[in-house]
């Protein structure tokens, strides 16, 4: 099993880690089992990322007097990015 990103294999899952993996996880299902886990562990990254995106800006939104802001998470992320004063993590880390 390959796992890749961009067309870019980032993982190779060997035979010899397959069994390794089997020693605790069960051979039926295994390759949806896989790809479950590897789909919830960037959900949930993507989840913690977006919260802390909001719990930063909602109150920013609210000091300049924004009445309504997206429910809908792309939609909320886009406003966002169209701020002046918003910056990337890689932004903000150079200017410190």
């Amino acid at each position: 099993m390959k796992v890749k990103y961009n067309e870019k294999e980032i993982l190779t899952l060997n035979e010899t880690k397959r069994k390794v993996f089997l020693h605790e996880m069960l051979e039926e299902g295994f390759d949806e089992d896989i790809e479950r886990r590897l789909q919830w562990v960037l959900t949930h990254k993507y989840e913690q990322c977006m919260k802390r995106l909001r719990d930063e800006w909602v109150p920013k939104f609210r000091l300049k007097g924004l009445a309504t802001i997206p429910l809908d998470d792309d939609q909320l992320a886009e406003l966002i990015f169209s701020q002046a004063e918003y910056q990337s993590r890689s932004k903000r880390d150079k200017e410190e």
